[in-house]
This record gives structure tokens, sequence and C-alpha cells, in this order.
């Protein structure tokens, strides 16, 4: 594409509310006449006796495959031979970010039609054109980019309230980078994953996600410790998954997401959520972009007090570890990685020594603000 066209690109269909899963079987009939779910048995057992009934109901055939918990090249290319089998026209991913990206790179690959009916706001990948797909072991490997979007996106509110509070933050980590990378983008006139410059759509719905969760993050969190849907509730779900999934496509991204995905090259971060990574960057991209200080202590105190890591040693990693640290920038400098549409060059020496520098920084706001200090986090416990 012209690197002068601007271009802003969403899904087909985005519904949200509570009870929006019962109405499942309705949007999919619109779609194709042989859907085939796909979910692991734990997200299953939680919602498929909702989503049965309403595919009866639409008088459309009901088969579940089982997803094999990584979006790995290999899963992707088993969920296509299965997709043939059944002769499905419409794949359904239930669940999280990783059977999303499986199920979208598979739906293309199969060319049929695909969506997403996520259980959980802990990712923006129901809403994009791409997907990110790991080796067996965790590791990110490459982007995959298709040329739309999915064709529904399903939202069921009180599903989302119903799992673990610390999903919907591990969302709220990965949708503050939204703005941040969005921001860099647009002052970089650079390339968005959308395949031309940022729009003012786009732009403009990067900052509303962020704003929305600064002012709304907090009370949800609450709420949803107690799976109540509130209208915060409501709002955090819609800025991390419609928002944030335009905003980062069509807005752009930057350092924030190069630095997760160094972060994945180190097994001491394993286990970690994708937006627990992703504030570590947004924090290091505040600090690559010499960020006014008093932006920088509100980021950490806020961070800290919806519950996401600002320092290493939240990761599993120290400042003193360059080894660790070099593994990280040589990952999120290399050819073609988003860290370089930030506006200005970034070397890996650079995000070492920003690395480095977040862990005393953010120790000493969080002394001064009266909050926790950093608990270690030990891969795999």
């Amino acid at each position: 594409m012209s690197s002068s066209v601007r271009t802003v690109i969403s899904p087909g269909r985005y519904i949200q509310g509570k009870g929006a899963i019962h109405r499942i079987g309705e949007y999919l009939a619109r779609l194709g006449s042989t859907p085939l779910f796909v979910a692991d048995d734990l997200v299953w057992g939680l919602v498929g006796h909702d989503v049965e009934p309403s595919v009866k109901q639409a008088d459309l055939p009901m088969r579940r495959e089982a997803f094999g918990g990584v979006p790995s090249a290999v899963e992707v290319d088993r969920l296509v031979a299965v997709i043939r089998e059944a002769g499905a026209d419409v794949v359904v991913a239930v669940g999280g970010g990783s059977v999303i990206d499986a199920v979208k790179a598979a739906g293309h690959l199969a060319d049929i039609r695909w969506a997403n009916v996520p259980t959980v706001a802990s990712t923006d990948a129901p809403c994009s054109a791409l997907a990110v797909i790991y080796t067996e072991s965790g590791e990110f490997e490459e982007y995959r980019f298709f040329p739309r979007n999915p064709d529904l996106v399903l939202v069921d509110s009180q599903v989302v309230a119903n799992a673990p509070a610390h999903l919907l933050v591990a969302g709220i980590g990965d949708a503050l980078a939204t703005w941040l990378e969005a921001r860099a983008t647009a002052r970089s006139h650079s390339q968005t994953m959308a395949g031309g410059l940022p729009t003012l759509a786009g732009t403009a719905l990067a900052e509303l996600s962020w704003e929305v969760l600064w002012e709304n993050a907090l009370p949800a969190i609450a709420a949803v410790q107690d799976h109540q849907v509130t209208p915060a509730v409501e709002k955090v779900i819609e800025a991390n998954t419609l928002l944030s999934g335009l905003g980062f496509e069509s807005g752009g991204l930057a350092a924030a997401h190069a630095i997760h995905n160094g972060l994945t090259a180190v097994g001491a971060t394993h286990g970690l959520a994708h937006g627990q990574k992703v504030n570590i960057g947004s924090l290091t991209q505040l600090v690559l972009e010499a960020a006014p200080t008093s932006d920088v202590r509100d980021f950490i105190e806020f961070t800290t007090r919806v519950g996401l890591p600002n320092t290493l040693t939240e990761v599993g990693l120290r400042s003193d570890d360059l080894d660790s640290l070099r593994v990280v920038a040589d990952a999120a400098t290399v050819p073609g990685e988003t860290i370089h549409a930030m506006p200005f060059e970034v070397a890996g020496a650079d995000v070492v020594s920003a690395l480095a520098s977040i862990e005393r920084f953010a120790v000493r706001v969080r002394e001064e603000a009266g909050l926790p200090a950093p608990v270690p986090y030990v891969a795999g416990h």
C-alpha cells in the first residue's frame, strides 16, 4: 500500500453486553450454516451450556474442537485440517487471546469466515486482522497479517466479569500501551498494522481507550472481584477489546510491544500475561521518550494500584543482569520490529539502559506514594 495512504480497519460487527452469548446462534446464522467452535475444555465447561442452546435454536449444527493451548504454527495447521474435515464455513474462537489468534490464522488459511467470542478482556486480540504466532515453548515467532478482520466479535460482559479479575488487569496493561504507541506512531508518520499511515480515527480511539481506563479501571476491577457488571466494567471491557483493538491496529504500535516481544525471549518471564509484559514495555517507552517525570510517576502509581508490574523484579529480571537485558533489547530492536516506529532511532543499548533504569525509580515512587514494594516473580509459580 502507498506510504501516503491512511487507513482504518475493523471487525464486521462488534457486540457487547450482559447475556450476549445467548444470541451467538442468531449472529452466526448470518455468517454460515456449519460453524466449528474451538475452545479448551475449561472454557467450554464454563460457557458451553450457554452456547449450545443458542446454536440449536438457530438450526445450526453443533461441533466443538478442543484447543491445544498455544497459537503455534503446528496448532494452526491442525485446526485447518479439522475445519476441512468438518466442512465448516465459519470457525468460532471461544476463550482468550491464544485461541483467538489460532482461530484467526486457521480461518484465513482455510478460506472461511471467522468469529471471536472472548471470555476474558485480557488482550486486544479479538478485533484485529493479525495473529501472534509463538513457538511450541511460548516464545514470540511472528506476526501473521490477514486481508480482513473477524466477521463477528461477541463479548458477554457477565462472562468477562465471572473470570478472575487478574485477567481484566492484564487487559488494562495491554490497552494502556495503545495510546502511548499510537501517539509515537503519529509523531513519526510511521506505518500501522492496518497497512498505511494512521487515520485521525485510529489515533483518537487509542486516546479514548487511555482516558476511559484512567477514569474507570479501579472501580471496574473492584466490581469484577465480586463478579458484578457495572457501567465502569462495561467501559473497561470496551476499552480493552474494541477501542484498544482498533487503536493499536489503525493507530500504530511502537516500543512497548517490541519490548514485550523481547521479554518473551527470556525464560524468566514465561508464565506472565501478555499485558503484564506490555506494561514494562510502556514504562520503558516513557523513559526512552524522556517523558515528563510527573507523567512517569503518575504511570507508576496508577499501574501499581491497578495491579500491573512496573519493575523488573516483578517480571523475574534484575537491573544488574545485563546479559538478560541485552537478550530482551536485541529481540526488541531486530529489523522490522515496531520499536522502529518511534519518532527517533532506538538502539539495543538504549533499551538496555532504559530497562535497567526503571527499577530504582519505580521503587522510590512506590515508597513515596505509600504503595506496596515489588514482589519478585518466579517463572512457573
